[in-house]
């Protein structure tokens, strides 16, 4: 007997609903326990960041190739790294490397404003693009110099970098608030880098050691593209 158009979409639904118990189920089994974060990171398909030839792995737990020699990090990460910044619905967040977009449109379900900077021109058009047309109305990207962050929009609540440093950049820094937190990766840039946190306080900061990771590297000025 020949299925109608009904059983077709129950499959295709089954299917959806498939892959997303599982793309949370790997993030479960790698420590992203936060139900905020988890019900964030359900919300934004991932397939939509990832396209060409590596649109067939968009939910596998791997960062994968974007253009402009930058990286779509593994949900994993993103998770964690969202996880360990403790947002709250009243924050202003900045992001420095939108790259794909991915970590801000997992962010924007968490805060009250997100905003993200990227050397990349072509970067930024396609990220803004792509929050236009998921109705992602509290982020603002736009083409900077990241390692100087937003200075004009400072101070922040929680400071997110999606590029490594080898050691946390003093910009930055100085536009956390006070009791502020910024989570980002150190260390040399041709290895293994160390994701930390940091708690800034009324006598200066803190700061925690979380994972190992790897990251292309925070590099100052505009890109070419």
């Amino acid at each position: 007997m020949n299925a109608g158009p009904g059983d077709v979409d129950d499959d295709g639904a089954g299917e959806e609903a498939e892959r997303k118990m599982r793309f949370l189920f790997q993030l479960r089994q790698r420590g992203v326990t936060e139900p905020a974060v988890l019900a964030a990171m359900e919300k934004i398909d991932r397939g939509e960041f990832v396209r060409g030839q590596f649109s067939d792995r968009a939910y596998e737990d791997t960062p994968l190739p974007i253009p402009c020699g930058q990286t779509i990090s593994q949900p994993s990460v993103v998770g964690l790294m969202t996880q360990a910044l403790e947002v709250g619905p009243r924050d202003t967040v900045l992001e420095i490397g939108t790259g794909s977009g991915y970590q801000a449109a997992v962010l924007a379900g968490l805060c009250r404003r997100i905003y993200t900077v990227d050397r990349h021109r072509r970067l930024v058009t396609e990220a803004e693009a792509l929050f236009r047309r998921l109705g992602l109305t509290n982020i603002t990207a736009q083409v900077a110099d990241g390692s100087r962050g937003l200075p004009e929009q400072a101070p922040f609540d929680r400071i997110i970098v999606t590029a490594a440093a080898e050691d946390a950049p003093g910009p930055l820094l100085a536009q956390l608030k006070i009791g502020g937190i910024m989570v980002v990766p150190v260390g040399q840039s041709d290895a293994v880098q160390t994701l930390i946190r940091v708690r800034r306080h009324e006598g200066g900061f803190d700061y925690d050691e979380l994972r190992q990771v790897r990251f292309v590297p925070l590099v100052e000025g505009l890109g070419q593209t």
